[in-house]
């Protein structure tokens, strides 16, 4: 089944291709296929998975030669070794739980069937991603995945926040994707190929400079600081809560945001080139964890609370894989690889697991407030007590699947005082705000009366996901157990153990911090022993800065943005002005000279024309008097013109006026004659037709 991993993707393509041209008027053949692929894929995925723990991890790889530009080879290939096949799994189960899922979330949307094919469009660019065995496929799925991602957070456009949310997704990605492009562009560059094990062998050789990798490596970083909502560009993906629910738990958990860790994950080797690229990984993971879990402890929007918590496992998962890489570029043990990849899996199943049944909470009561909820947990037993399952594995409590995969991270820390501090702050945090949305909207007294009164439990299609996510949220983590002969680390590291030595008390000490973390969120939201409200008083400056969010997205706003808006305003004026105003300028002048010329030409050269030949008519009606068709009036010219010529000759006639006048003189004197001689003609004529009629 491994050679044939390539047909894991194409069968969400096919099902997206069916549903646009064939099947999107009928909603139940749209969703049911959508929903028949993706199982599909899940059942292929599974066998891909065994084969490969078969092989112990080892790699296979099958690629097919396109063309060459500039020595660098273009290819199209497929790579499956453990953390393709693990990947495969984690995005076929949680989307084929978002598909289901959706059948009950969307039920009665206009879009029913365009929302399957965005969906199984979504699946198909994030699993050719993972399945991608160069540079060159991973972009181009990178990019699907961002386009794909755009259509679904703006799925209902018609809403004016929705659309704001999908074009602000997708232009801060972009500025990420920019330095990803070209980070790319240098490793193909000094590496003379995209392919990741020719990359990585001309890393290993030494072939390339130390400085380049580290360059390349912060810039390739980029696109996933971009794709997973790394500081500073993290500014999108709370405002992505704008999709259907359904979207943002498989943008959450699977697909887009996941990306950014994979890609990490997948370039490892180049991070492990470079120490000081990884520690700016590093770094950056802990700075975006921090950031988000302190803005998570305030908010009272269901979905960013769960939109901040993601943000800050994903800088977990960023900073372990950094310290991994730091500290084998130093020659140090790091467990960050497998705490890094494991948080990966074990995140996408209780992150998935929350949305939906945070979706199952706004399904029932219609509001995204926690301040308006509170008492479902006896109305809706199964969204309920699911939630609080993720709420535990994502807090790190023994021995739900979070537990394994933070203490992981927790154990990467040890070598470094400052990120472990701080581990253990993000741990305590999150388990805090994550009980306060539990306890301020399933347990004490409902605080809007008539929302409670009309709550319900979701459909079975809706609660059946939940249902297995949680076991999932329960299991998935313990193939981590340190005690496993062959447990989860010995196959991402094809049979050598790296991962950190079983360390109890690390264990209790996290076990310790997230439980102290739910106590406190008990007292103050449950008991009521501490309040809220006098906490936010006390601090109000410092509570103020987190409600809005360290003011990133007016700063933003401030710096970025209006300078932005403000620079096109001026370009569009300069346009309209100036460029615009010279090329309507010139063709207002070359108009007015065109008409200064056709009046030139109308009544000049025209008027000459038309004036020459008016007076030729003129003259010819003068003149043509001279014909009168008489022959004595034509002797008489002769004699007039003899007589007239001899006494000149002969000085007869002495004559001192000038030629020309003589010459006028002479014709008008003719032509008077000629019409006498007409006139008189004419009466002849006339007394003979007379003569002849009597």
């Amino acid at each position: 089944m491994t050679e044939n991993a390539y047909l894991i993707p194409l069968l969400p393509l096919f099902a997206f291709v069916m549903i646009v041209f064939f099947m999107r008027w009928n909603e139940k053949l749209s969703s049911g296929f959508s929903i028949a692929m993706i199982l599909i894929s899940w059942v292929m995925a599974l066998v891909v998975l065994i084969e490969t723990l078969g092989r112990y991890g080892e790699p296979y790889e099958a690629f097919y030669y396109i063309t060459a530009f500039n020595n660098i080879n273009f290819e199209i290939g497929l790579l499956v070794d453990a953390l393709t096949a693990i990947m495969l799994m984690v995005v076929t189960t949680v989307g084929a739980c978002v598909e289901i899922y959706s059948l009950g979330y969307m039920k009665d949307d206009p879009r029913f069937s365009r929302f399957f094919a965005y969906l199984s469009l979504f699946l198909f660019s994030m699993l050719g991603l993972v399945l991608a065995n160069n540079f060159f496929m991973i972009f181009i799925f990178w990019e699907l995945v961002g386009l794909t991602s755009y259509l679904l957070i703006g799925f209902w456009f018609e809403k004016k926040v929705a659309a704001d949310a999908g074009k602000k997704a997708f232009i801060t990605t972009r500025i990420g994707d920019l330095g990803f492009i070209v980070g790319l562009l240098i490793v193909a560059f000094y590496a003379g190929t995209f392919n990741f094990g020719g990359v990585f062998d001309k890393v290993a050789s030494g072939v390339i400079p130390a400085g380049i990798i580290t360059v390349a490596g912060i810039f390739l970083f980029c696109g996933a600081i971009g794709k997973s909502a790394q500081f500073p560009l993290h500014v999108w993906l709370p405002d992505a809560m704008e999709g259907p629910t359904p979207v943002s738990a498989l943008i959450h958990a699977a697909t887009m945001v996941a990306a950014g860790v994979y890609l990490v994950a997948r370039i490892m080797n180049i991070f492990v080139g470079s120490a000081e690229a990884s520690m700016v990984v590093a770094v950056i993971g802990l700075i975006t964890s921090f950031i988000a879990a302190t803005i998570g402890l305030v908010q009272n929007d269901i979905k960013r609370v769960l939109a901040y918590s993601t943000v800050s496992q994903l800088g977990y998962m960023i900073m372990a894989l950094g310290l991994y890489g730091y500290d084998t570029a130093h020659g140090h043990h790091s467990a960050g690889y497998v705490a890094g990849t494991l948080h990966l899996m074990t995140h996408a199943f209780f992150k998935g697991l929350l949305f939906l049944a945070a979706g199952s909470v706004i399904h029932a009561v219609h509001t995204n407030d926690i301040q308006e909820m509170g008492g479902l947990g006896p109305k809706m037993k199964i969204t309920s007590v699911t939630f609080m399952i993720a709420s535990l594995s994502i807090a790190g409590i023994f021995p739900l699947s979070g537990f394994w995969s933070k203490d992981e991270i927790i154990a990467t820390t040890l070598q470094h005082p400052v990120f472990f501090v701080f581990t253990l702050l993000i741990a305590f945090m999150t388990a805090f705000y994550m009980w306060r949305l539990c306890f301020l909207t399933f347990f004490g007294k409902p605080r809007d009366q008539h929302r409670f009164d009309h709550a319900h439990e979701s459909p079975r299609v809706m609660t059946w996901p939940l249902a297995f996510l949680g076991f999932l949220s329960i299991f998935a983590g313990w193939v981590a157990i340190p005690w496993l002969p062959h447990g989860y680390s010995s196959f991402v590291y094809h049979g050598e153990m790296h991962h950190a030595a079983p360390n109890i008390l690390l264990m209790l000490i996290s076990t310790i911090v997230a439980g102290s973390g739910i106590v406190l969120a008990y007292f103050i939201y449950y008991k009521e022993k501490i309040s809220a409200d006098r906490l936010a008083e006390k601090f109000r400056p410092l509570y103020t800065l987190l409600y809005n969010k360290y003011y990133f997205d007016e700063i933003y706003q401030f710096l970025i943005i209006d300078p932005l808006m403000k620079f096109a305003d001026f370009m569009w004026t300069f346009d309209a002005r100036i460029i615009d105003g010279a090329v309507n300028g010139t063709a207002w002048l070359t108009i007015l000279w065109s008409n200064v010329k056709l009046w030139f030409d109308t009544w000049i050269v025209d008027g000459a024309v038309n004036g020459s030949g008016w007076l030729v008519r003129q003259g010819a009606r003068i003149l043509r008097f001279l014909q009168s068709g008489s022959m004595q009036f034509y002797v008489l010219f002769i004699l007039i013109i003899i007589v007239v010529t001899g006494l000149i000759k002969f000085e007869f006639i002495r004559i001192d006026i000038q030629w020309p006048v003589i010459t006028v003189v002479f014709v008008l004197g003719v032509t008077l004659l000629g019409i006498l001689s007409r006139l008189a003609a004419g009466k002849e004529g006339t007394a003979q037709r007379l003569e002849q009629e009597e």
